[in-house]
């Protein structure tokens, strides 16, 4: 799987027209070190000039967005989870247990940083024994004063920018297209709101705005991308959860973090996206998940919506013919 994923997906820029297009570039979210600041949001939503959501809590942890849409290109998740946070096969669980620990700390005493990121952060680790598994259930790590631990899983979504993107096979007008990086933009200037990318995109990413019907969507910062500039998003990320460059670099730099974590005991760590033979081809923004897709709200088998459309067009031609070869014979049958 390691030698598939550093072979790397295709890149789509040539089969779109550019004939030298530079290396193909997107983003590796690693969630695994996603502290749930929300940086990114605000800064996706003060470059490119996006409205707010609202500011009420949605009665979900703290998300205050939900999902992606047309006013959130950037959507920070929250996942409450009641289960230990690394070496889940053993007794013993290393977590934070001084008075400055925290979830986002414990994440990263999980994924092996240990003492080292503890004293770094002014929390004491230490071992801590794993409540006895009774009724089944996954044992729960307990703190010295009693306390039952839970594991938060923090990811930053976006628009994956898919190899083979079944919102450009539907777009009318052209105001998708595919940019000399990979990347899927939408000129909002030429969209006319017919929605038909809304139900293409397999990830639900898409969206119409209310007011005026147009859909809107990542860019990937196409214009600061232009100008040689990481994308906002990832400029503001203080952990380097959300990572920009080129896309078989992310790839192997992201192969390597996997293995590190399953070296460590996390051996839910995996990639999202990352692989060429997935049904989208592989993605231009690719993920290191700590559960399962379905937990983080992504399709754990994506499909490119529109990988029917060929054969859908050759049964309507054939349709087609019949029918025209059948009302030919019965009106020359009745002229006979």
């Amino acid at each position: 799987m390691t030698e598939k994923l550093l072979e790397g997906t295709k890149d789509p820029a040539p089969d779109s027209g550019y004939p030298q297009p530079p290396r193909r570039m997107g983003f590796f979210t690693d969630t695994s070190v996603c502290i749930g600041c929300k940086a990114c949001e605000v800064a996706c939503k003060e470059w490119n000039l996006i409205p707010d959501d609202g500011f009420s809590l949605l009665g979900m942890s703290y998300d205050n967005t939900g999902m992606l849409g047309a006013d959130t290109w950037r959507h920070v998740a929250f996942i409450e989870q009641d289960r230990p946070l690394g070496r889940q096969n053993n007794a013993v669980a290393l977590m934070p247990t001084g008075p400055s620990a925290s979830a986002p700390n414990a994440l990263m005493v999980a994924a092996g940083l240990g003492e080292e990121h503890g004293a770094r952060l002014g929390t004491e680790t230490g071992a801590i024994q794993l409540e006895p598994n009774t009724d089944g259930k996954p044992r729960q790590p307990v703190s010295a004063d009693g306390r039952t631990e839970l594991r938060w899983l923090m990811a930053s979504d976006v628009c994956k920018h898919c190899t083979h993107a079944a919102c450009l096979d539907v777009c009318p007008t052209g105001s998708l297209f595919r940019t000399e990086f990979g990347t899927v933009v939408v000129q909002e200037d030429i969209c006319n709101g017919c929605g038909y990318c809304v139900p293409a995109c397999p990830y639900g990413v898409i969206d119409q705005r209310k007011d005026d019907g147009r859909v809107w969507k990542c860019t990937l910062c196409y214009d600061r991308m232009s100008d040689g500039q990481e994308p906002a998003c990832a400029k503001a990320c203080p952990t380097e959860s959300i990572q920009y460059g080129p896309l078989d670099e992310l790839r192997e730099r992201a192969a390597h973090r996997v293995a590190r974590l399953h070296d460590a005991g996390v051996a839910d760590a995996r990639l999202y996206g990352a692989d060429p033979d997935d049904g989208v081809g592989g993605t231009g923004a690719f993920f290191l998940l700590l559960d399962k897709p379905e937990v983080y709200g992504f399709p754990p088998d994506p499909v490119v919506t529109t990988r029917d459309l060929p054969a859908m067009w050759r049964h309507t031609l054939f349709a087609a013919v019949a029918v025209a070869a059948t009302a030919l014979a019965a009106f020359a049958g009745a002229r006979r």
